[in-house]
């Protein structure tokens, strides 16, 4: 299939082929555009699967797998991946059955037996891939109108000031040193601290450049790859502390962390024990970077542009979290509030 080309405007564009010929014994195409490169192909792939498959023809499971192949060169290996997973373990129920011949409430059934043993974020990214490849056809007897399991709230554990700063001198020239400092202090992911490489660290002006992350694609091969969204590649000023850390590392490596991210995890686990600290995961130090400029007073756009999030609601929604000082101020001056108001209506009852 055609690849994507870039326009003189910026935008990208595939021509497809619709099947036919003209009068000229010529075969028509039809333009597909889109802003980025990776749209662009996903767009035509997509159009390209639905031209020539019909859901009298094929399984789900053909369809799915079909669906998954024909994207593997432009998604994410570990998108692939978790594909991959769902399309051996999942759906069982439904997976043998023609497309057309599928219900909403044969899919309602399956999803439903999904929820059982899965949590609700697990059963969103199967109907996910479900919908995803389902919405390639045209079903007639479909709406796709499934109810899936409530998603469950997390509150989650934001470390306190003293905390923070019990966690920074127990990582002292540890071997996770570095990763939590990206983490918490930078708000990389775990994928682009393990993907960093020294070539995009600039020692002279202080930027380090975010543009890859290191995955495991559907073999569990560790890979590098782009970064996980086009607003994921950003630069970052470094800070002087980290510079100094950075500049006394080995450079023998292309990589700047020369461990799996498996090894940071089971590390960083073990000085939280040691040093009596709340059982959190490694990727809540992301989480904590958010809340910590969210507490700062930092404009969102900057926050943003840091943390490297497309929109403001998932930075707000997810990532920032509430500090549970910060909370017992506003807790207190809302009490103060109302009870100032009960304290006046006595006063004048007097």
């Amino acid at each position: 299939m055609a690849k994507a080309k870039k326009l003189p405007s910026g935008s990208w564009r595939v021509q497809v082929s619709i099947g036919e010929k003209d009068e000229n014994g010529k075969y028509k195409y039809i333009s597909i555009t889109a802003p980025t490169e990776k749209e662009a192909n996903l767009l035509a792939l997509e159009y390209e699967l639905k031209r020539t498959q019909k859901p009298t023809d094929i399984t789900l499971a053909e369809a799915m797998k079909k669906y998954i192949e024909n994207k593997s060169n432009v998604l994410s290996p570990s998108t692939i991946r978790g594909y991959n997973i769902i399309y051996r373990n999942s759906l069982k129920s439904i997976m043998r059955m023609k497309l057309n011949k599928l219900t909403d409430n044969i899919i309602q059934s399956a999803v439903n037996d999904e929820a059982v043993n899965h949590s609700p974020k697990t059963v969103k990214n199967i109907y996910g891939l479900l919908s995803a490849v389902l919405n390639l056809y045209d079903i007639s007897n479909l709406k796709l109108k499934i109810r899936l399991p409530q998603r469950k709230k997390k509150i989650a554990t934001v470390l306190s000031d003293n905390q923070i700063s019990v966690l920074l001198q127990a990582i002292e020239n540890n071997s996770v040193e570095i990763p939590v400092l990206f983490a918490i202090w930078l708000g990389m992911r775990m994928s682009e601290i393990c993907g960093l490489q020294w070539d995009s660290v600039n020692f002279d002006n202080g930027i380090l450049t975010i543009k890859q992350a290191k995955v495991r694609n559907t073999n569990g091969e560790l890979v590098v790859k782009t970064t996980k969204t086009y607003f994921s590649t950003r630069d970052l000023s470094i800070p002087k502390f980290i510079l100094s850390k950075l500049q006394k590392l080995s450079h023998d490596s292309d990589f700047v962390v020369n461990t799996t991210g498996t090894m940071i995890y089971k590390r960083f686990k073990r000085i939280l024990k040691q040093n009596n600290l709340p059982d959190i995961s490694f990727h809540d130090l992301r989480m904590m970077n958010a809340s910590i400029m969210l507490k700062l007073k930092i404009p969102d756009k900057y926050a943003m542009d840091r943390g490297g999030w497309n929109t403001p609601g998932v930075m707000k929604n997810i990532y920032q979290q509430l500090f549970d000082e910060e909370r017992n101020v506003v807790d207190t001056t809302v009490d103060n509030y109302f009870e100032s108001l009960l304290s006046h209506g006595l006063s004048h009852e007097k």
